[in-house]
Parts: C-alpha cells; structure tokens; sequence
C-alpha cells in the first residue's frame, strides 16, 4: 500500500498508509491529521489546502480552474499548493510529502 507524509507547521511529520483511489483530505481524516475540509471535498472552500512537495507536484495532475479558483483563497499559498480533497492518490504518489500550512480561512461558497 502507498504511504504518504504529513508535515505539520511545526516541522513534525506524521507517515500514514495512502490508499489509492482516496484523497489526500479523506487520508487526513481517517488518520487525525488536522486538515479541516469545511466543505467536505465539494470543491467550495480553501481549507483543506495543503502544499505539496517539490518532488511529488508535477506528477499531479494539473489543477482545474475551480480548484484555482479556491486556492486564490487559501492562507500562505505557494507555488505548489493544492486542494487536499483534489489529490487522489494512486501507486506513482507512494511517498507523497505534503506539508499543512500555518493557518485556514474558511471562506465557503455556498
């Protein structure tokens, strides 16, 4: 089974087993990982941004104009931001390192 990293603001790291098929938001969730996704992966809102390592961000695929659209919400973006309930993983992200920014704004469209 793949494996994946959260690294917290704080530089703690936390490896979790990284099904393919679910989402790096879902992976959050099951594993106490404190990546909020206020929208519940509707694509509605910035919270569950996260900041994808160099390594791993061109293997994803590229970000659709509604995820753009809410990452221009999200706190501390980065060149390498990206919606957590947008990545899905699969066997070529096993090791994906994401690292969860500082703060969230929780600005849903409704």
């Amino acid at each position: 089974m793949p494996k994946m990293t959260f690294i917290y603001p704080d530089g703690t790291e936390k490896q979790v087993d990284a099904p393919s098929g679910v989402s790096v938001l879902e992976i959050a969730h099951k594993n106490a990982i404190p990546l909020e996704g206020a929208c519940e992966g509707s694509l509605a809102c910035s919270t569950c941004h996260v900041i994808v390592d160099e390594k791993f961000y061109d293997g994803l695929p590229q970000a659709k104009e509604d995820e753009e659209d809410m990452l221009d919400l999200a706190f501390g973006l980065t060149h390498t931001s990206r919606l957590g309930c947008q990545i899905i993983m699969h066997e070529e992200l096993d090791g994906l390192r994401v690292t969860l920014p500082a703060a969230t704004r929780n600005m849903q469209l409704a």
